[in-house]
């Protein structure tokens, strides 16, 4: 099957072969006649199978063959994603997409000064990608207005419509036109979202592309158990004697992933760090100089886990687990993406045990543990002490009350020759 047996038109044809697009992946053979017909379409497929193509070439296609209105443009494609990253990532993919049509597209999101994107919504649009909270904010502001959006796209609609986004997407929805073709896509779908789906999407049809397991085939997987005063140490043996060139670390939290960039600084390792309290230009330098190769490794929480697109990513490490499974599918699908191969390595600290079993069982298959390593966990380390008195059925020490007098306190009687009424 090739992109122009699917039915999109030469200029779309033309700035495919640019970008070296051969032959379009399952998600695109499948999903792009569906939604060339106009039909509502819930997408479900790996990361790096190229889920943004299938949607965003029948949106081009489908707006380029419009008549051309006279006067200003009107905003008539919203795509709205969880993170700027992967908001920036889409918008990028579309200016490629579109680069032989007259379309113009442009990203807004949080984070950075409004003036320069305010700036390209008065000069007119025709397809827009954004972060729920910027979006919402420049429409209350009246610079947006989605009165003749044709095409609505819920990219990473699982996280989209999880208890954190859900009432920004409801404020969305109510102010859609009815009228609309709907596309939800993302990489993992529970259930519980999919019945949310159907109560939001049309006449839809749905196209499931399932891997033979749920994370990238071609990705290696391995788990090291390790203590956790030995967590940095195993990551600078790694990077010392590995010879990937660039490596995306995982942190769960922000504090956490500064620390590993100072730790390996100590080492003479140059690294960098992006999280929610870095601002959008240092996540964007940061993220510039990491696929440009000048910094090795990029250390991350999990805004990063569905937004960044780097060619030749080898080795991805979850220096921390994370404590909700589906979230490791889209780390280590950062690698192995499209044809190439890669590598995801997990370190396990006792504690964390439990998320390794939760994972194995979502990806429906045991991830072989590196059982000889420097820092092996043998289970000589102790326990952190309050696991110690939860098992002892032991209560925490309480620290002494310092309000608490030196001594007893008199009683107030008659007798007393300093009571007030004696």
């Amino acid at each position: 099957m090739t992109f122009k047996e699917l039915g999109l038109i030469q200029p779309i044809i033309k700035a495919l072969d640019l970008k070296g697009y051969k032959n379009p992946t399952p998600i695109q053979e499948q999903s792009i006649p569906i939604l060339l017909r106009g039909k509502d379409l819930l997408g479900v497929a790996q990361t790096g199978t190229g889920k943004t193509a299938a949607f965003a070439l029948p949106i081009v296609q489908h707006i380029y063959n419009q008549p051309k209105s006279k006067g200003h443009r009107r905003i008539k494609a919203l795509i709205v994603t969880p993170t700027r990253e992967l908001a920036i990532q889409i918008n990028d993919n579309f200016t490629a997409y579109a680069k032989f049509t007259n379309l113009r597209n442009t990203v807004i999101f949080g984070g950075v000064k409004q003036g320069a994107q305010t700036n390209e919504l008065r000069k007119g649009i025709d397809i827009l990608v954004a972060t729920p909270g910027r979006l919402l904010d420049l429409m209350n502001q009246g610079y947006i207005s989605l009165n003749d959006i044709q095409h609505f796209v819920l990219d990473e609609a699982d996280h989209m419509l999880d208890m954190g986004f859900i009432h920004d997407i409801k404020k969305l929805l109510a102010k859609l036109p009815h009228k609309r073709q709907s596309l939800f896509f993302s990489a993992t779908m529970p259930p519980t979202i999919v019945s949310l789906s159907q109560k939001i999407l049309g006449d839809f049809e749905k196209v499931s592309i399932k891997p033979k397991q749920a994370t990238a085939e071609r990705v290696e997987q391995g788990v090291y158990f390790v203590t956790k005063r030995n967590k940095i140490k195993l990551l600078i043996h790694i990077l010392e004697t590995g010879d990937a060139d660039s490596v995306l670390v995982f942190s769960r939290t922000k504090h956490g992933a500064d620390k590993i960039v100072r730790l390996l600084a100590r080492a003479d390792i140059k690294a960098a760090a992006i999280h929610g309290n870095k601002s959008q230009n240092a996540r964007q330098r940061a993220l510039k100089h990491f696929k440009q190769g000048e910094t090795r490794v990029l250390v991350a929480t999990d805004i990063a886990a569905r937004g960044i697109d780097v060619s030749d990513l080898s080795l991805v490490i979850n220096y921390d687990l994370p404590n909700v499974s589906e979230t490791y599918v889209h780390r280590i699908g950062r690698t192995g993406r499209a044809s190439a191969s890669g590598v995801a390595l997990s370190f396990c600290m006792m504690d964390e045990r439990p998320y390794l079993k939760d994972i194995q069982k979502l990806i429906n298959q045991k991830i072989p543990v590196v059982k000889e390593h420097p820092f092996v966990d043998d289970g000589t380390e102790e326990p952190p002490k309050e696991l110690q008195q939860k098992k002892q059925g032991q209560s925490r020490s309480r620290k002494p009350d310092r309000r608490k007098r030196p001594y007893p306190k008199k009683k107030n009687n008659r007798n007393n020759r300093n009571h007030p009424k004696s």
